[in-house]
């Protein structure tokens, strides 16, 4: 925790614009930590996509799920109100802005990105502000959330055959009717997640069975194509029509700088526990190795994600084998005993 802490006060110190402006910069020059540097560059005084929104999927859900620290409920808030009130561009395009000035001034001219949309950024938003809506329920956040999953199927997905296009341009050209794609046509592992985790989120959320369907088509196509059944792993895109893209370059490989084990492994945890407690009812059994003495007053934090509240609760719970009692099953906290040794613990979460 003590990194953690320390990585938090550097976000809060250095990277957030403390100014009227608010939001969080995305550079710093490396010396001074300067974001208004004039050595940055086209970087100078900029905010995107991943310096304000990609706390919550990257650490800081998990932070305070594991917690429970007001503090962090408090800069999710912070960062899912700038997300609503700076991103959306319905006057324009489909699609949020992604890239801006320190002003919050759209940034249309910034390197590879220009005036373009990455699909799954979009998706990405709808899919975290339901999990934001369930800690603090705001009707912008899930307004947005249902803007966006109600716009992206015709912009950004392929009606025909499943799943999630890359990068398109966020405006129409003269004569045209569809959002031209930027570079091709092909689907990146990725941006499948962000599809079949925020439908699947919405869908439990709110019982909508448009997208409950969207998130099968979604998880469909990348069960069909994007899984590599006999070498194992998964792979980085595919063609259109779900033919592996085995090309060259980053996306031959299933490892990379830009890919790792993040996506695949947080899609499988999260699509199953959205699937088995919030749809199909299902009950899950997680389990737990703690640190003796990791956790203050020994209170163990098992929600598996920022669910609609009342929705799970713990059914039963094991410490090396044996039954256990001492839990809050309403609060999904179990109170671990005292021990020098680190216990494994066995809970079940049970869908109310």
């Amino acid at each position: 925790m003590d990194d953690t802490e320390k990585t938090i006060k550097l976000f809060q110190e250095f990277f957030l614009d403390k100014s009227d402006y608010g939001g969080y910069f995305s550079h710093l020059e490396p010396v001074m930590l300067d974001p208004l540097s004039e050595s940055l560059g086209r970087n100078k005084g900029t905010k995107n996509w991943n310096s304000v929104g990609d706390h919550a999927p990257a650490y800081l859900i998990n932070l305070w799920l594991a917690t429970g620290k007001q503090e962090y409920a408090d800069m999710l808030e912070y960062t899912f109100d700038t997300i609503e009130e700076r991103f959306p561009d319905y006057a324009n395009s489909p699609f949020v802005n992604e890239k801006f000035y320190q002003d919050w001034s759209p940034d249309h001219t910034w390197g590879w990105q220009q005036n373009r949309a990455v699909v799954g950024h979009n998706l990405k938003i709808a899919w975290n502000l339901m999990r934001m809506q369930h800690l603090k329920p705001k009707d912008r956040y899930v307004n947005l959330a249902k803007k966006i999953a109600d716009i992206m199927p015709a912009t950004g997905g392929d009606q025909q055959r499943g799943g999630w296009y890359d990068v398109v341009e966020r405006v129409l050209g003269e004569g045209e009717s569809h959002y031209r794609h930027v570079w091709h046509d092909r689907k990146a592992w990725w941006q499948q997640e962000q599809g079949i985790l925020a439908y699947y989120i919405l869908a439990g959320s709110l019982k909508n069975p448009e997208y409950h369907r969207l998130a099968r088509e979604s998880a469909a196509f990348y069960n069909a194509w994007f899984l590599d059944t006999e070498d194992g792993g998964v792979y980085f895109n595919v063609l259109a029509n779900g033919i592996p893209f085995l090309a060259g370059g980053n996306e031959r490989g299933k490892g990379s700088h830009s890919m790792s084990g993040y996506h695949s492994t947080e899609l499988c945890y999260l699509a199953a526990v959205y699937t088995n407690l919030l749809i199909t009812k299902q009950p899950m059994t997680f389990y737990f190795k703690p640190i003796p003495g990791g956790f203050p007053d020994n209170i163990l934090r098992v929600s598996p994600d920022i669910l609609p509240p009342g929705s799970i609760k713990i059914g039963s719970c094991e410490i090396d084998g044996k039954a256990y009692s001492d839990f809050d099953a309403d609060g999904l906290t179990v109170k671990l005993p005292d021990s020098k040794e680190r216990v494994k613990v066995k809970v079940e979460i049970v869908p109310v």
